[in-house]
């Protein structure tokens, strides 16, 4: 499978996208950054040949690249991007240190859910997305946001968003949250008591890197006796530097628990 050839341009300069270009920045609005790694694994192309197709969507100003003192390079989507496939979120804000490992795996669990890590689905959508709705309904439509207690700024609610919510083949809804580090407990028991009182979602799932902050998890889902909707796997994403081929997008899907893809028996 080849991607277009760099430089093919429109009259007045504006480069022509192909299928595979709006795939490719549809995949970046929906995630804060994306690496040219997981651009490969999406087309089903080498590290190389995303990455060379991205600098070409960079220099038509569709993307833009940072890159910080850790990782590789990344992409983030801008306004020219945006309006090019119509999409209507925000533009992401400059990479922050502190999310980078957080804002990749999401990337590489978005991939594995598209390649079947879950079972079947019928959406997956992003925490960007539902942030976004949110901020334009203003009471127009249920927040899709989970109410969590006591009131939020300016005296408003209180809402979280899980990193994705998964609509299953099934009917079910489950809330993905991936957690590297450790909230604080009164933040966590807040998130949970939240999850336990809305019944739109059907299961949170928290994939977890280290058996500590499992544990955390679990000791509160108890506490709040949200222990029967609540399923806590460890998980392996790829490093960020890890390569990535015709194969990666079976080899990432893999890397997600077996057992993930039963949370929407839960409780049930």
């Amino acid at each position: 499978m080849e991607i277009e050839a760099p430089g093919d341009q429109q009259a007045g300069g504006d480069l022509r996208l192909g299928e595979r270009d709006r795939l490719v920045l549809a995949f970046a609005a929906e995630h804060r950054l994306i690496l040219a790694a997981q651009a490969g694994v999406l087309l089903g192309v080498s590290t190389g040949a995303a990455a060379a197709r991205l600098r070409t969507l960079t220099r038509a100003g569709h993307l833009r690249f940072e890159r910080k003192l850790i990782g590789p390079g990344c992409y983030l989507i801008d306004r020219h991007g945006l309006r090019a496939i119509g999409s209507d979120l925000p533009r992401p804000r400059d990479v922050d240190l502190a999310a980078y490992g957080h804002d990749v795996g999401l990337g590489w669990l978005w991939l594995a859910a598209n390649r079947g890590a879950f079972g079947r689905l019928d959406g997956v959508v992003s925490e960007r997305r539902m942030r976004s709705h949110d901020a334009r309904a203003r009471g127009s439509s249920e927040p899709l946001g989970v109410r969590l207690p006591g009131a939020g700024p300016r005296g408003g609610a209180r809402r979280h968003y899980p990193d994705l919510l998964l609509e299953c083949g099934t009917g079910h809804r489950i809330a993905v949250e991936l957690e590297l580090s450790g909230k604080g407990r009164v933040r966590r028991e807040a998130i949970l008591s939240g999850y336990a009182a809305d019944a739109r979602i059907d299961a949170v799932l928290y994939l977890v890197s280290d058996r500590a902050i499992g544990q955390a998890i679990e000791r509160a889902a108890a506490k709040v006796g949200n222990s029967s909707r609540v399923l806590v796997q460890r998980v392996e994403l790829p490093g960020a530097r890890e390569p990535a081929g015709r194969r990666s997008a079976d080899r990432v899907a893999r890397r997600v628990p077996e057992r993930a893809s039963a949370a929407p028996h839960l409780g049930r």
